[in-house]
C-alpha cells in the first residue's frame, strides 16, 4: 500500500523563500558584472578563468617590461650610431687633409693650417668618443665614470658590456667599447690623428703615407661598428614589435576572460528582474497569509 507524502505549509514556504533568495542572488550577480564591467570578480566567480587571467596578466606585464627595455635599448644604440655617423664624417675630413698634406708643394704656413684641422677634428671626435646617454658614457662599457678617453686619447673605461632584455632569454647589447669603434694599438683613431698631424708640420711625407694606412685601417674598424649598431637596432626593433604585438593579443584574450559581454549581460538581467517580479507574484498567490498568520 503507498503512503502519498504530505506537503506541509512550512515547507512550502521555506522551498519559495529558498528559490526567491536564489533569484535575489543571480540579480546581484549580474548587477555586479555590470557596474564592475567584468566576469570575474573573485576566483570563486570562475576558478579556471582566474587562472588562465593570472597567468596572462604576468605575460602582459612581461611584455612590457621587454618594450620598456627596448626603448632604453633604442635610446642608447640610436645615440651610439649618431655618434658614429658624426664620427665619420670627421674621419673623411682627416683623410682629405692628410691627402693635401701629401702633395709636398705646401709652404709651412700651410701645413702648419692643415695640422691645425687635424688637431681640431682629433678633439672633435675625442669628444663625440666621450658622448654620454643617461650620464653614462655609451662607449666606456661599464665604467662609473663620465668619460671613456681622457684628454690624451687613451681609453680609460673597461671591457663590460651593458645588456638589455627585450625578450624571452633574449638579450641585447646596446653600448658599444671604446677599442671597438675607434680602434686599438698602432690604428687607435687619436694616436693615428696625431701622429698625421705631427708628420704634417715636420713635411715627413713617408711617414704621412703610413699614416693614412692606418687613418684608413681605423676608419674601416669605424665603419664596421656603424654596421654592427645598426644590426643590433634592427634585433631590439623587430623584438619590440613582437612584443607589442603578443602584448595586443593577450590583451584580447584577457578581456574575452573578464570582460562581460553587456548587450548579453543587460538581456539577461531584464529576464532575472521580469522572472524574479513573476516569482513574487506566484509566491503571492500560493502562500496566502491565515489569521493565525496575523496573530503569531
Amino acid at each position: 500500500m503507498a503512503i502519498s507524502g504530505r506537503v506541509t505549509e512550512g515547507s512550502i514556504q521555506t522551498r519559495v523563500l529558498a528559490n526567491l533568495q536564489r533569484s535575489l542572488a543571480n540579480g546581484d550577480r549580474l548587477l555586479e558584472q555590470m557596474s564592475s564591467g567584468k566576469q570575474i570578480n573573485r576566483p570563486s566567480d570562475s576558478p579556471t578563468g582566474t587562472v588562465s587571467s593570472m597567468q596572462l596578466r604576468t605575460e602582459s606585464r612581461a611584455n612590457e617590461r621587454y618594450t620598456r627595455n627596448a626603448d632604453d635599448g633604442l635610446g642608447w644604440l640610436d645615440t651610439v650610431e649618431s655618434t658614429l655617423g658624426s664620427a665619420s664624417t670627421l674621419v673623411n675630413q682627416a683623410r682629405d687633409l692628410t691627402l693635401q698634406g701629401l702633395s709636398g708643394n705646401t709652404s709651412p704656413q700651410v701645413k702648419e693650417a692643415l695640422a691645425g684641422q687635424i688637431d681640431q677634428i682629433r678633439q672633435s671626435m675625442l669628444a663625440q668618443a666621450n658622448t654620454n646617454f643617461l650620464d653614462r658614457p655609451v662607449f666606456g662599457g661599464t665604467v662609473g665614470g663620465s668619460v671613456a678617453y681622457d684628454s690624451n686619447g687613451s681609453y680609460v673605461g673597461d671591457n663590460g658590456q651593458t645588456m638589455r632584455t627585450v625578450g624571452a632569454n633574449s638579450k641585447v647589447r646596446v653600448d658599444t667599447a671604446g677599442p671597438d669603434a675607434f680602434g686599438s694599438g698602432d690604428t687607435q683613431m687619436f694616436a693615428v690623428l696625431k701622429s698625421v698631424s705631427d708628420s704634417i708640420r715636420s713635411g715627413d711625407t713617408a711617414k704621412l703615407a703610413n699614416d693614412l694606412k692606418n687613418l684608413d685601417k681605423a676608419g674601416i674598424v669605424l665603419r664596421t661598428a656603424i654596421s654592427d649598431v645598426g644590426s643590433r637596432y634592427t634585433r631590439i626593433t623587430q623584438m619590440k614589435d613582437m612584443a607589442l604585438d603578443r602584448s595586443l593579443t593577450v590583451a584580447s584574450r584577457l578581456s574575452e576572460i573578464e570582460d562581460i559581454d553587456l548587450p548579453k549581460t543587460i538581456m539577461e538581467m531584464k529576464l532575472q528582474e521580469t522572472s524574479y517580479q513573476a516569482a513574487l507574484a506566484a509566491s503571492a498567490k500560493v502562500i496566502q497569509p491565515s489569521l493565525i498568520d496575523y496573530l503569531r
